[in-house]
């Protein structure tokens, strides 16, 4: 049992050091885009949002 153990971990650790690590410059480049796109994607939700609420408001209002 010990011995599954101790080939799965070593098995583990030789993957790891096969990975690619992005660089710190990657890293923030990267975190950068995912914001801009969280504030694009938040502003086109709230735009839609609000187109639509007035067509419903129209609807309702009749």
């Amino acid at each position: 049992m010990f011995e599954r153990v101790k080939n799965y971990l070593s098995g583990v650790r030789s993957e790891v050091a096969r990975v690619s690590w992005p660089t710190r410059k990657e890293i923030i480049s990267l975190t950068a885009l995912i914001l801009l796109l969280i504030v694009v994607m938040t502003i086109y939700i709230w735009g839609v949002d609000t187109v639509v609420q007035g067509i419903m408001r129209l609807i309702i209002q009749r």
